[in-house]
């Protein structure tokens, strides 16, 4: 069996083949504020308690701290009944955004099955977990009986080959992927990321991996547990854990060989996230705006990059600089290590962790004709506030190298 067949097959208590619908029985729920919408179907439903308190896990990450009164009574709403319901994991605004959050507070273990109300979700297949997305509707029947209907994916394997070189990172793999696939290359596939390429990377590049992955349409991502896993697992969870992992002779229905040798830093164009071409294609752009930070990249690894990048060194004068670490153990790390105030003497803002500016709410929204290069995983139009301006997706490196310059720039040149 494949991955994806064994962790449905034991969530639904028999075997299952790609194509079944099962009823399977959930590890672990996720909501950020649109809990407030799963309490709203939750109630309309007639429900009255939640199926298992320790098995949710709830958080602000998207509106933080509230940029509306409609937000703050959201958070409200929200915070109520996690009193009333005595839910233990509960994270308050200070923490940071929940795909970040959730594997640092030892949430997530292989193997598990795993939903959230947001569709970025797929990051816990960093750790090994099948985990996905789901609708407020959906999470409001997982809320009362612990269990969901899902189909059983396909398999897509990716075979990953070569070194990254320079500045060249797990971002810049996925987006070249990701334009390779198309917007919609592996809807409802279930999208292994195996070969020397991954094994070398860190939990954090497998989290970017396995965080865009639903950009090319997968309903999950995953790259298996090694050596690396347990090292990050280590400190965050005493529970044991085994990884699960595809039998060699399984069936997937497709499998590519890529090479990654020689690849240049990739960016995608606006408005789709599979418009990707080579920094080289797309250097001179002039931007508006920066931002380094998200579920995407917004972790430990990304802000050195961008940091090395930026050491000693002005960004344009030009070019709104933020930079938005991913979670306070995050930012805490960041300034303890002295990485913020290097970045604040480059002339980067930086925010509290959180969502920040990727969903186009608040701290950095961008007027028409604006440009925007970012580290986060959408750039549809609006996407970061005007529908007439543009945000091109990147790296932290080419991120970085670009607010120096003041246009899109390649960050070989200042690695």
């Amino acid at each position: 069996m494949t991955f994806a067949q064994k962790v449905l097959s034991r969530a639904c208590g028999k075997d299952a083949y790609p194509g079944d619908i099962v009823s399977a029985k959930i590890d672990l729920a996720m909501s950020h504020e649109n809990a407030a919408l799963v309490l709203r179907s939750f109630k309309e439903i007639g429900a009255k308690d939640v199926w298992d308190p320790e098995k949710i896990v709830l958080l602000f990450d998207h509106r933080i701290p509230a940029n509306t009164t409609k937000a703050a009574e959201g958070h409200q709403s929200v915070r109520n009944f996690v009193r009333s319901e005595g839910l233990p994991n509960f994270y308050d605004l200070r923490e940071g955004i929940c795909h970040q959050v959730l594997p640092e507070k030892g949430h997530v273990l292989p193997g598990m099955l795993i939903v959230g109300t947001d569709s970025h979700t797929t990051t816990y297949g960093a750790l090994g977990a099948f985990s996905t997305g789901i609708g407020a509707t959906e999470m409001a029947a997982v809320w009362a009986t612990g269990e969901l209907w899902m189909k059983v994916p396909q398999t897509f394997r990716f075979h990953l080959n070569g070194e990254l070189e320079g500045p060249v990172s797990a971002k810049d793999v996925i987006l070249h992927l990701i334009g390779s696939m198309g917007a919609d290359g592996c809807d409802y596939r279930c999208t292994e990321f195996v070969g020397p390429t991954v094994d070398a990377m860190s939990v954090s590049g497998r989290m970017t991996m396995c965080n865009m992955s639903m950009e090319m349409g997968a309903k999950a991502g995953v790259a298996f547990p090694d050596g690396r896993t347990r090292d990050y697992l280590r400190g965050r969870t005493e529970t044991p854990w085994e990884p699960v992992l595809s039998d060699q002779d399984a069936e997937v229905e497709r499998e590519f060989d890529v090479d990654i040798t020689g690849l240049s830093p990739q960016v995608a164009y606006p408005h789709s996230v599979d418009n990707v071409k080579p920094v080289e294609e797309m250097a001179g752009i002039p931007v508006d705006q920066a931002v380094i930070g998200s579920c995407t990249n917004g972790r430990a690894e990304d802000l050195m990059a961008a940091e090395k990048v930026l050491h000693g060194k002005k960004v344009s004068d030009n070019v709104r600089l933020i930079v938005v670490p991913a979670s306070r153990e995050v930012y805490l790390w960041a300034a303890d290590s002295g990485i913020l105030s290097s970045l604040v003497r480059s002339g980067a803002i930086v925010t509290n962790p959180g969502c920040g500016p990727c969903l186009g709410a608040h701290q950095g929204l961008l007027a028409p004709g604006e440009r925007c290069i970012a580290t986060t995983n959408r750039n549809f139009r609006g996407r970061m506030g005007s529908p007439d301006s543009e945000v091109y997706l990147a790296s932290p490196a080419t991120v970085a190298a670009s607010a120096l310059k003041g246009s899109i720039a390649d960050p070989r040149e200042v690695w």
